[in-house]
Order: structure tokens, then sequence, then C-alpha cells
């Protein structure tokens, strides 16, 4: 079958939200107005391919870098994102339109960052099909902590004694919808006295976001006596609860307060997710881990799941001729 691949534009805003609320493998981040928060940072170049009665099939969230196009570098995952019904076969004759447009654009290779079968709906390994088909190079792999919520799970001794020194501590959990005491207050701080970092999203930014996917992104801080000494930004989708930042005091939880709070969290608000991720402890562009925050998350009963980030070459679709037999 023959495609129609269309370069996004604001026209189509509405129809890419529609499609991605429905696709099998996309999640909240795929949003046009969580990929646009930071559009004066990427040339954006995402795509959308229509079948032959102009009905959107798959779309590629993008964006470019001179002759490499990026599944969005914006994102934490991407690919190219389908419907329910897309069977393999069809998956690789779009996959094949694709890499046929972008090389008559003059791409030379893309970036693939692929999602976590915990977010998606259905199994859609796809991806890593394709890469191995037209010879991708693997370029980094991450490693997730995920704590799978339907099955048992213990927490170890030092993260029971951790809640216990919560309880001790008289500390209390809250919900807020404002960033500023937990971005200023710890965010800020702790990155920058541990790791001379910045947060990826600015207090502006995370506000903005909060604005729209109320639902999605959640803050949870942690007080003693009505001060904040911890706290937790939660990205939430349909299956997953992900701590997209956990930051506590210079205290180095001597109270007790990011165990109380995960606790509180795995066992009360998300208790009905099927996963709780709790990110990557990967450094060095996923060569190297840090061994104690690595603990620190498996002590939880969190275990590791992969994500893999690909490069393959443009002129590579011609491997894919001849697949189907």
């Amino acid at each position: 079958m023959k495609y129609q691949i269309q370069k996004y534009s604001n026209e189509h805003y509405k129809e890419w939200n529609e499609f991605v609320a429905h696709a099998k493998n996309a999640t909240f981040l795929f949003h046009r107005d969580f990929m646009e928060y930071h559009q004066d940072r990427f040339e954006d170049y995402s795509l959308l391919l229509f079948d032959d009665n102009q009905e959107l099939i798959a779309v590629l969230p993008a964006n470019r870098v001179g002759e490499t196009l990026f599944s969005h570098q914006g994102l934490t995952y991407g690919g190219i994102v389908l419907q329910e019904k897309t069977k393999l076969s069809d998956f690789i004759s779009i996959a094949k339109s694709v890499f046929k447009y972008l090389n008559a654009q003059q791409f030379q290779k893309i970036n693939f960052k692929e999602i976590p079968h915990i977010y998606t709906q259905i199994p859609s390994d796809e991806l890593q099909y394709l890469m191995f088909l037209m010879q991708g190079s693997l370029v980094r792999r991450d490693v997730l902590s995920v704590l799978d919520l339907s099955n048992n799970f213990t927490f170890s001794r030092d993260r029971k004694n951790g809640i216990k020194r919560g309880f001790k501590n008289d500390l209390v959990v809250k919900e807020e919808s404002n960033f500023e005491s937990f971005w200023n207050e710890i965010l800020i701080p702790n990155l920058a006295e541990k790791h001379q970092a910045k947060p990826v999203h600015s207090l502006e930014e995370i506000q903005y976001l909060h604005s729209k996917f109320p639902k999605n992104i959640r803050q949870f801080n942690v007080y003693q006596n009505d001060k904040i000494v911890a706290g937790t930004t939660i990205f939430e989708t349909d299956l997953v609860a992900h701590s997209q930042y956990i930051s506590g005091n210079s205290d180095k939880n001597e109270l007790g307060s990011l165990d109380f709070l995960h606790d509180y969290l795995i066992s009360n608000v998300f208790k009905d997710k099927k996963y709780f991720d709790f990110g990557i402890s990967n450094e060095n562009q996923g060569k190297n881990i840090n061994e104690g925050l690595l603990y620190w998350k498996e002590s939880f009963g969190a275990r590791a799941i992969s994500q893999d980030f690909y490069e393959v070459e443009i002129k590579n679709h011609t491997l894919l001729d001849n697949v189907l037999l």
C-alpha cells in the first residue's frame, strides 16, 4: 500500500492529538501541548501518514538536526506511533514509506528511542525488529527500575526502617497544585549541589505542563511541622506512575522522608496501577550506574527494564524490500 506523508503543521493539531489519544503505543507526552512547550529548542519535523482513504494510520514525533532525524529529543521515549489494529506487515510497509520519504528529503540517519513496553497498551515491539532488519546500531541502553504492583513485593529492612522514621518524625504527604516550593527549596538546590545540574523543566515550564495535563502531572510534597523536606513529581499514564523528579533536603533521608513518601504513593495513591517506574540510575549515556541510587530503588522491590536507543542509516531502507515473502 502507498501512503501519503505530511510534515506536521498547526492545522493537524486536533487530528494528531485524537490519534495519539487512541494509539496503542502512546502517552500524553506525544500530545502537541506537551511536545511544544519547548518548541524553541528544537526544529520540529514530525510526520503524519495517511492511507488511500485519507485515514491517519501513524505518526512520528520527531525533530531535525542537520541531516539527522531524531524521534523527538525533547521526549523521554518515541518511535512510530501506531493504531491498535496495525499488524507487523503493515508496520513494515509504513516504515518503508517513512524511510523512502526521508531519503527523498536528503536525510542521512535517524535516531530512535524506544518506548519501554510497560507504557504500551498492547504488545508493540515492532521498532526493535525493524532495527534488526535495517542493521540499526544500538548506541545507548538505559535501565529503568520498575516495580510491578500486580505481583507480590517486599520492601527491604532499610526501607521499612525509613518508613518508621517518617512516622516517628510526624511527616505528612500532601498533593500540591503549586510546584514552587519543591522546585525552589528542594529540587534546584539539590541538583546544583550534588550534580552541578538543573531540572530539565524550569518552574514555569512544569507549571504550564501541569495546567495542560493536571491528571497526568502531579506533585507530592513531604512536610515536617509545615516545612517541606522532600517531594516527587509524578508523570501518570494509564498503566504507570513514574517519578520524574525525586528529591529531599540535605538531611540525606535521615527523617525517612523519601521512604515515607514512596510507601504512601505505592501503597495508597497508585496501588491500582500496573507499574511504578522509579526511572533510570544511569549516567554517561547508559554506560555507568549510580549504585547508591539503584540500591535505594531496588530495595522497594523494583527490578530492571531496559530502554534502547538506535541509530540507522536512511539508505538501509532497501533492506526492507524483500522481508515479506
